[in-house]
């Protein structure tokens, strides 16, 4: 990035992606900015440790003081936030404008022809500027199980999807960060580049339930549910519309192989194989007990990423 020293601007650097690529970037030695919708949220989640600033994809004026001093961009879309031409897509204008070289965007597996997915706007958008960029595409994250999932498990004992018996190549949301930090250190062998992340094994809920009954030592089943099935309990739980909708469409298009098949560039740009969905859960166990429910997260960031940010 020229002569001027990299720094990034991170943004969702609170949801459980951006904290991610915060850290992998600090491993990494590398300069930073974290920002999301309150520095509360930002300070709680990393102390001192980084700048933090604020910025609200709703509050315009927030855009150019967060990308002040900023060369590069982690960019996140807030499960909350659907209508992409009002937010995301002026963001990156000012972004552009600002002087940011290189945008990676943390977007969906399927999101290039998937039109039902706001990522596939903001994918389209970023492909017609003449900033340079990389597209990250991640199938579902492990972590949606102690996110996303998780009050059905803890409660219930189940997972509750209107998937059928679509399988997935789960990814755990580390590595896709420490990818992301391997981009941002050196962008420009990734320029322009699109690159679907996955792990190495796909399951289907039928067999991550069994697997999790297994590491758990409690018994967990999967209920295939039907879409408006599925529509009443998100409402139910309390999930806005907009992140409703996303969810749905990404369930239900498991059904047909969306996220099933594997890829190897995950594995060819960490130089190493992924993480499993096993290790997550093993490490993880506590998440699921009944006993820890109170304060659990909801919602997917980026999940497919619409992983939670």
């Amino acid at each position: 990035m020229g002569n001027v020293r990299p720094r990034t601007l991170v943004t969702g650097a609170a949801g459980n992606v951006g904290r991610e690529v915060v850290w992998a970037l600090q491993a990494n030695g590398m300069d930073l900015c974290a920002a999301d919708d309150s520095v509360r949220k930002i300070r709680a989640m990393h102390g001192d440790s980084v700048d933090a600033v604020v910025l609200d994809y709703e509050k315009f004026e927030t855009f150019t003081p967060a990308l002040l001093g900023c060369n590069a961009l982690f960019l996140v879309r807030p499960p909350s936030i659907a209508c992409m031409e009002t937010t995301l897509l002026p963001f990156i204008d000012i972004a552009r404008r600002r002087g940011i070289e290189h945008i990676v965007f943390l977007s969906v597996i399927g999101a290039s022809t998937n039109h039902l997915v706001p990522h596939h706007a903001v994918e389209k958008y970023i492909e017609g500027g003449d900033t340079s960029y990389t597209l990250l595409r991640p199938g579902f994250f492990s972590q949606n199980l102690g996110v996303a999932y998780r009050e059905d498990i803890a409660e219930d004992g189940r997972l509750f999807l209107p998937a059928g018996r679509g399988r997935v190549a789960f990814v755990d949301i580390r590595d896709v960060a420490e990818v992301a930090a391997i981009i941002l250190k050196n962008p420009r062998p990734h320029a322009e580049a699109a690159y679907t992340c996955t792990g190495t094994e796909a399951l289907s809920f039928e067999e991550t339930a069994r697997l999790m009954t297994d590491i758990i030592r409690r018994p967990i089943r999967y209920e295939a549910a039907t879409i408006a099935g599925y529509v009443r309990h998100l409402h139910g739980r309390g999930l806005p519309l907009a992140q409703i909708a996303v969810q749905t469409v990404l369930h239900v298009g498991l059904r047909y192989g969306h996220t099933e098949k594997l890829d190897p560039t995950l594995e060819r740009l960490l130089g190493r194989k992924p993480r499993t969905l096993a290790a997550y859960v093993r490490e993880s166990a506590e998440l699921w007990k009944p006993s820890e429910l109170p304060g659990t997260p909801s919602g997917f960031d980026a999940f497919a990423n619409s992983a939670t940010r």
